[in-house]
């Protein structure tokens, strides 16, 4: 992965070292280690996208300061935490501490469990304080609870597939993935701008059709999908997995 695509991925939340060839469903399945960045935990947060987010310090240290709806489950204890965690395995937790071996740990233990979108908060508290991020103080809550709300947007995976294959006059199609990830195949007719540039590229997305999102696991193209929103766009996210080669075939996976 060259320097630029290191940036780019940052820039959609994950700070990993490399990124395979088939995204980041193939690097989460291969094992590896995803981070996210402070930016993406706010958006999702601004955006009240539900997520799990856990702080694995030591209690005293959260008790000082912490992440606004962090729920404590101190690093010692987690290995006989896995009852507390949500019974989605797609639920999107978020680990976070203040050391990286500590957030890697942590991350390892959960990973075991078959959390498909396990993070960990890359520079941790300390650099969620650092981007101006607000922290607080008290007593944390210590029982999970996860409550997936329904996806405003959404769009059947069956509609999907017949505007992928009928290309109405009506509908254009966004693809909100990294420009490498396009690289490796689009859909016919399809317009790629990722998701960190859509605020700035507005201009390039037709006002009179209806915008259809969609990037590799449905998460990228949520928040596309809630900016267009905000912008008075018509559109609709495909919330699921979706693998497209080189020559515009695609498959689509819906857990």
């Amino acid at each position: 992965m060259s320097p630029s695509s290191a940036g780019k991925a940052e820039k959609l939340g994950y700070t990993n070292v490399k990124v395979f060839h088939d995204g980041m469903p193939a690097w989460k399945k291969a094992g590896n280690i995803v981070t996210s960045t402070a930016a993406f935990l706010k958006e999702s947060m601004d955006k009240d996208i539900p997520h799990v987010l856990i702080d694995v310090r030591p209690e005293d240290a959260a008790k000082k300061e912490h992440l606004k709806g962090a729920v404590s489950v101190p690093l010692t204890e987690i290995e006989k935490a896995k009852d507390k965690l949500p019974a989605d395995k797609k639920a999107p937790i978020i680990i976070y501490c203040s050391t990286v071996n500590a957030s890697e740990d942590a991350f390892k233990i959960v990973r075991k469990w078959g959390y498909s979108n396990l993070s960990y908060l890359a520079g941790g508290i300390e650099a969620w304080k650092k981007a101006g991020n607000p922290v607080q103080s008290g007593d944390l809550p210590t029982t999970i609870v996860y409550v997936p709300k329904p996806r405003p947007g959404e769009i059947p995976v069956e509609d999907f597939k017949k505007i992928a294959e009928t290309l109405p006059a009506d509908k254009f199609i966004l693809d909100v993935r990294d420009e490498d990830e396009a690289m490796q195949g689009m859909l016919k007719g399809a317009k790629n701008i990722p998701t960190q540039t859509i605020s700035v590229k507005l201009a390039e997305i037709p006002k009179d059709k209806e915008i259809i999102v969609h990037c590799v696991t449905g998460v990228r193209a949520e928040m596309a999908y809630l900016t267009l929103k905000d912008a008075g766009y018509k559109s609709r996210f495909l919330n699921a997995e979706i693998k497209i080669d080189k020559d515009g075939k695609y498959e689509i996976t819906k857990e």
